[in-house]
């Protein structure tokens, strides 16, 4: 690390010791004994300018404490029939580790509706997600390897993706957002496999958007990806949607433990096990009626903004490309022969 990468972090220490307690106290939920590290993260996503990683750091910590964030592990999703269709139509899940001990999480983008609740319940659910991991996992990791593991990789299954997906563009970038402005720096690498043409003409419009930080991170993998996965991790740990080639390899033929993104999987188990236990250490009464965890969600970076017009922009002039074959084939005449 250099010397003014080491001064960076030195005068965004100090803010954060000068802040009000309440930021201080929500801070070290955030850094679990990984100050600097933390640190690090909210700079490099403001590219070392430490002003812009002073508001950035500011705001997310204002925004756990408005939010109530450190409290989401201890408000379960009720009943739990209801958690199961969120499970069943927002596809996530954890199947491993890597060699080097980043935990592995698979997301089902082209098959995920997020059609059984409110957009409410599936930030909840990915919010709970995320401070599983910052909280639980990544602790848990640091400790197994003997050194700080801040990071995670993600497999992004593209199977089933659709133009339908821009019905789901208004969800995405809620997460996006969130997670961009908040949890800034958590993924290692961005694997993507079973990549349809949609996703194709998509991705050769926003890369150039990318930061090339945000460029470097995203890999575009042959098929299911299986060979190239291998290099990275024990075949245990590959995504369920990987480990066969072939199209709707994300669909689940049955439920159960080896369908990552089943509730029956162990680590859905897990976490779901967590918060039950929260809930009961705090005390808290269960809900008479089902009701979701709102959050705030933080205005975009430009940038991000930028980005889902372009997909937006992208995906109409497929659906219009299609649209013309369509018209155009409905129109021809066979002659018999």
């Amino acid at each position: 690390m250099g010397i003014v990468s080491q001064d960076a972090i030195t005068q965004l220490s100090r803010v954060v010791d000068g802040a009000e307690e309440p930021l201080k106290v929500t801070f070290q939920n955030v850094h679990q004994g990984y100050p600097n590290e933390t640190l690090v993260r909210f700079l490099k996503a403001r590219e070392w300018s430490v002003p812009k990683a002073q508001k950035m750091l500011v705001d997310s910590l204002s925004w756990r404490i408005q939010n109530h964030i450190d409290d989401i592990l201890s408000k379960p999703i009720t009943p739990v029939d209801l958690y199961r269709e969120i499970r069943d139509s927002q596809l996530i899940g954890m199947p491993g580790y890597t060699k080097e001990g980043h935990p592995v999480f698979a997301i089902g983008v082209g098959l995920s509706t997020y059609d059984k609740a409110s957009v409410h319940y599936y930030v909840q659910s990915h919010l709970q997600m995320n401070e599983y991991r910052d909280r639980v996992i990544l602790p848990v990791a640091s400790k197994k390897y003997g050194r700080h593991i801040g990071t995670c990789v993600k497999v992004l299954d593209m199977t089933g993706l659709k133009l339908s997906a821009l019905s789901q563009i208004k969800l995405l970038t809620t997460v996006f957002t969130i997670d961009d402005l908040n949890y800034p720096e958590k993924t290692e690498t961005y694997y993507i496999v079973n990549a349809p043409y949609i996703f194709s003409a998509c991705w050769k419009v926003v890369k150039p958007l990318l930061q090339e930080r945000t460029r470097r991170k995203v890999k575009v993998l042959q098929g299911c990806g299986r060979d190239e996965l291998l290099k990275i991790m024990d075949y245990a740990s590959l995504p369920h949607f990987c480990t066969r080639e072939g199209s709707g390899s994300s669909r689940r033929s049955s439920s159960g433990p080896d369908d990552c993104f089943s509730l029956d999987h162990p680590f859905h188990q897990q976490l779901y096990d967590y918060i039950k236990q929260q809930a009961a250490t705090d005390n808290l009464v269960p809900p008479s009626k089902q009701g979701s965890f709102h959050v705030d969600v933080p205005e975009p970076d430009p940038e991000g903004i930028q980005i889902v017009k372009t997909i937006e922009t992208e995906l109409h002039k497929i659906g219009d490309r299609r649209n013309g074959l369509s018209h155009s084939l409905s129109g021809l005449e066979i002659d018999s022969a």
